[in-house]
């Protein structure tokens, strides 16, 4: 499918002003040459978007991985920005914020959105504060947790928010119950075009469930792991490393990631679920990885990032909490913790600094 001036709803609007194609390209054209960093991403965007081809290309955020470009057909992004618009019931004229690097596939979605929906997009620089330096109210905005924490005496220009890109901290979700703004954390990925599902965080709909968007099917392979059949977003199924409790066709609980998976003496264990029963206790950064050992196999370590580089706590009383198997064997301490631009942690590229380290 080739995008054409058809696709640019009548009521669009970007930073309160109307734009037709013509406009838009041109608009596009002066951000190239005038904009600031993430307004040159927008205007290469909306070029693209509008050319020949029917597909575009995307970098992926390099979280699980090193980043790579994937190719998505326009198609697929405009069949995802109808879906978000049914399930979250945003039509023509709804306000939204994008606050989110337009470089990734979560802030291009946002412009796809407006423009496809027809909604007032008001564009801002994709800082940690972002909501805070405006006095707009928005009806729907996606911000990753970093975002959040700093904009939480602010939600309340928001009405629906979707939060993804990362963990939700306990302390964030404890502050999220007591707004009004409704809040849902997402799942999803570049290869899905964002998210394919979502669960509700807050209120009285709260869930620990995620929830597919519409005609999307889930399953689980042999390994546990997620697999989604969405035809309208991708042309074969999206085998992923998730592994899931699956509840019905379009319902599952995440419990972690396969590739993250540790086998200590036998026993599988799901760093994620770890890490979240420990988070109410270690309020520095971490993670939960391993490392081989001679009986075991291998044996459960946490990672620290102590920036400030103060003496830690004697953890032993809080790794009570956990199983046996479940409790760290060995301490490890970093001065500084990669981050992706989302503000993921880059687990993997802690792991080859600490072999490095080990050695």
């Amino acid at each position: 499918m080739k995008v054409t001036s058809q696709h640019l709803h009548p009521v669009f609007k970007f930073n309160g002003l109307h734009y037709n194609k013509t406009e838009l390209l041109e608009f596009a054209a002066n951000l190239i040459v005038e904009g600031a960093p993430h307004e040159i991403n927008i205007g290469e965007f909306i070029q693209k978007w509008f050319d020949e081809n029917e597909a575009i290309s995307v970098i992926t955020s390099g979280s699980t991985g090193i980043p790579k470009s994937i190719t998505i057909r326009k198609e697929f992004m405009i069949n995802s920005a109808n879906a978000t618009g049914i399930f979250f019931k945003l039509g023509p004229g709804a306000s939204a914020l994008l606050c989110l690097p337009p470089k990734y596939i979560a802030g291009k979605m946002m412009l796809v959105r407006a423009m496809i929906l027809g909604w007032d997009l008001h564009v801002v620089a994709p800082e940690k504060d972002a909501l805070t330096q405006y006095d707009n109210n928005y009806d729907f905005a996606a911000m990753v947790p970093y975002q959040v924490h700093h904009s939480i005496h602010a939600l309340q220009k928001v009405k629906k928010l979707i939060i993804g890109g990362g963990d939700i901290s306990n302390e964030l979700n404890e502050k999220l119950q007591k707004i009004f703004t409704e809040a849902f954390a997402t799942y999803g990925m570049t290869e899905t075009v964002t998210h394919i599902a979502v669960k509700r965080i807050n209120g009285l709909a709260k869930s620990e469930e995620y929830t597919a968007l519409p005609n999307v099917k889930l399953s689980q392979d042999d390994r546990g792991c997620l697999v989604i059949d969405a035809p309208n977003i991708s042309e074969t199924k999206v085998i992923t490393n998730d592994v899931v409790e699956l509840t019905s066709e379009t319902t599952f609980n995440w419990l972690g990631r396969y590739d993250n998976v540790i086998n200590s003496g036998g026993i599988k264990v799901n760093p994620e679920q770890i890490e979240e029963k420990l988070a109410p206790y270690i309020e520095l950064p971490f993670i939960i990885s391993s490392e081989k050992d001679d009986q075991l196999g291998e044996r459960v370590v946490i990672i620290i990032e102590n920036r400030n580089k103060i003496k830690l706590p004697d953890y032993s009383e809080v790794f009570k909490n956990l199983d046996s198997y479940e409790r760290p064997k060995r301490i490890y301490s970093f001065s500084k913790f990669p981050y992706t631009e989302t503000e993921k942690i880059k687990r993997s590229v802690i792991l080859k600094s600490l072999s490095k380290f080990k050695l």
